[in-house]
């Protein structure tokens, strides 16, 4: 049986924080990415469903749907895929296609990733929601999007308190910007 799963992606620094805290990362600064977006692109393709965080759900409704010039291709993936948000709170999601999960989110995502097909279950920002599943060891890769820019304020990757993870670089490739793919699997 083929099960999904689980990568997280994230926009991160040189030195590991992935917080937007400071002024380091600006979804609509398109210039000189069409690279970027390529293997994007490539990534959302395989993307069968999206799991998120309530703020960075909130926060992804309250802009991605109104994009009209998106060269990346995030508004319209982000408008068909199914989502699913992590909520103790949320009863409406009030976006087409999306779930809240209110149970006890390890349970959720094991289930999740049980149910699919092959596809990835992507995450991206939701950084405690992140935090959450690597403690769970339920994370099977991560795609950094790493760029050069280092940052003293913001939460990082790897959270307190966790052992370290022994990974695999699976690729590294770099883009014209300056910033570096790195994706690696777990060992």
């Amino acid at each position: 049986m083929t099960h999904r799963r689980l990568v997280v992606t994230e926009n991160i620094t040189a030195n590991g924080v992935v917080e937007f805290v400071d002024d380091w990362f600006d979804p609509g600064d398109q210039d000189g990415v069409d690279d970027v977006f390529a293997v994007m692109r490539d990534q959302m393709a395989r993307e069968e469903a999206l799991l998120l965080g309530r703020r960075t759900f909130e926060d992804f409704r309250g802009y991605w749907p109104l994009q009209t010039d998106d060269a990346s291709g995030s508004t319209e993936h982000l408008n068909r895929v199914r989502k699913y948000v992590a909520s103790s709170t949320m009863t409406d999601p009030d976006w087409s296609n999306s779930t809240v999960l209110s149970g006890r989110l390890e349970d959720e995502v094991a289930a999740l990733k049980a149910q699919g097909d092959g596809g990835d279950l992507g995450i991206t920002g939701s950084i405690s929601v992140v935090h959450a599943l690597m403690r769970a060891d339920l994370v099977d890769e991560y795609r950094l999007f790493v760029f050069p820019v280092l940052s003293s304020r913001g939460r990082n990757l790897m959270p307190d308190g966790l052992s370290p993870h022994g990974l695999t670089l699976a690729e590294s490739t770099s883009f014209r910007s300056g910033v570096v793919l790195q994706i690696y699997t777990r060992r």
